[in-house]
């Protein structure tokens, strides 16, 4: 699976309407809340903006979605892909990737054969509390090392200005989320993203 190495990660297909058309390659759309009909209804508009701009659009956690809805990649926490139907997002043609957070995480989620690996976070993050510590760089040179041509993305207070570390350490993609929505200006955060990846692209 081939990742851009900007990979913005949003809540809502509001978001999705409003950043992807300035240029946005890889979007995940992870919400946490909201009953069934709500969530349909935002892939199916995040679906018809990402087709329209040539985005790669990731569903988070709710695979049963995903199948009925066609969406063709998934990301999977540790606890989701414990219940996830693997087989059956395979059988799909579902591309996903899994979340790592330590040694035994790794080898949990290698052993599912993922199509990329994510580690966090690598530094400090105020998305949500978490219970491991920083992973910093060097544990992201380590999965790197240890996880071969399998894509790597690096997740948790990356931002524009750390990005030349990250991709040094060998990660393929870095994921955002609150350097951009929680920034003043959005749009112009964004831009600076697209325009930070470039090398990479």
């Amino acid at each position: 699976m081939k990742l851009d190495p900007f990979y913005l990660i949003v809540d809502s297909a509001d978001w999705i309407e409003r950043l992807v058309p300035l240029g946005v390659r890889l979007v995940q759309l992870r919400m946490k809340d909201g009953d069934e009909v709500v969530l349909r209804a935002h892939i199916r508009r995040a679906k018809t903006v990402c087709a329209a701009h040539n985005c790669q659009l990731i569903l988070n956690d709710y695979w049963q979605l995903a199948l009925e809805e066609g969406c063709d990649a998934l990301h999977l926490g540790q606890e989701d892909m414990a219940d996830a139907d693997l087989n059956a997002i395979r059988r799909a043609g579902i591309k996903f990737g899994l979340s790592t957070h330590d040694e035994a995480e790794l080898e949990t989620a290698l052993a599912a054969k993922p199509d990329y690996v994510a580690l966090g976070p690598i530094w400090p993050t105020i998305l949500k509390t978490m219970k491991w510590d920083p992973q910093g760089l060097e544990r992201l040179q380590t999965w790197r090392n240890r996880i071969g041509s399998l894509p790597l993305v690096a997740i948790g207070g990356v931002t524009v200005e750390k990005l030349d570390g990250v991709f040094a350490k060998g990660a393929d993609s870095a994921a955002v989320v609150t350097d951009i929505l929680r920034h003043e200006n959005p749009e112009e955060r964004t831009k600076s993203w697209l325009e930070r990846t470039r090398q990479w692209r």
